[in-house]
């Protein structure tokens, strides 16, 4: 927690611009297209970036859709899991997030900022109309972001079990799945150091509609996890080298 300390009571424009500036952009969409409130939101994560002394990896954004909805499906580990994605995603991305997370001040301003989607575990009719929420809005062409693991504790470079629930939403929009694998995202802001720390985002190949179609929920996740853990296997085994990672 020291590097966020570190980043954010010195940050007199964080504080006194990015803030309120992030508020009256989420509170006011009808004024700003999506392109605009995203770009202010990785303005900020850019900030707080340099400011940490933070480097991002991402390989396989050629993989992302050019056009149309998806649904990215990634580990988690930390507070940072969510900037570090949001920094090497280049188009507008929307997220489905625990109530409770945003309680968080950077969770709570990106989710408003971007019109994701807040579940409240304790109120299954809203979730449902969350979830139908981000299913229409991905048939319209919006990108999304969820965390299937539903939380993180000490985890770090290893997976949690995925909630299969959470792929019903690809069942319903027939859109492509792309498998996110995030690694030592866990140490910005869990190591109680600012000394600089690097985090890795791989973009996977996309898993269409086709390949998924006639498989139950607890398939395709089975399927997602595998493909992120074996990821992130190939890292600890040494096999993605320094001279195919582009740093962000």
């Amino acid at each position: 927690m020291l590097r966020f300390y570190f980043i954010l009571i010195p940050a007199v424009i964080f504080n006194l611009y990015y803030i309120p500036w992030m508020w009256y952009l989420g509170k006011h969409p009808e004024k700003y297209s999506e392109e605009t409130r995203y770009k202010v939101g990785r303005r900020l994560i850019n900030m707080i970036k340099r400011r940490g002394r933070i480097t991002t990896i991402s390989t396989g954004k050629e993989f992302l859709p050019k056009k149309g909805g998806y649904i990215m499906y990634s580990n988690h580990q930390g507070k940072y899991d969510m900037l570090g994605i949001v920094s090497t995603h280049d188009r507008p991305c929307a997220i489905v997030i625990d109530k409770k997370t945003t309680k968080q001040i950077m969770p709570r301003l990106y989710t408003r900022l971007v019109k994701g989607q807040k579940l409240d575990k304790k109120d299954p009719k809203q979730q449902v109309r969350a979830i139908h929420q981000v299913i229409k809005e991905i048939k319209e062409g919006r990108r999304y972001l969820i965390f299937p693991e539903g939380g993180y504790s000490d985890n770090k470079n290893n997976l949690l079990e995925f909630h299969p629930g959470s792929f019903k939403i690809p069942l319903k929009t027939k859109c492509p799945i792309i498998p996110v694998a995030i690694y030592d995202s866990y140490k910005p802001f869990t190591i109680n150091s600012i000394r600089r720390v690097t985090t890795q985002v791989h973009y996977l190949e996309p898993i269409f509609y086709e390949q998924y179609a006639g498989m139950s929920t607890r398939e395709i996740s089975a399927l997602v996890y595998d493909r992120i853990n074996n990821k992130i296997a190939e890292i600890n085994n040494g096999t993605l080298y320094q001279d195919t990672k582009k740093a962000v």
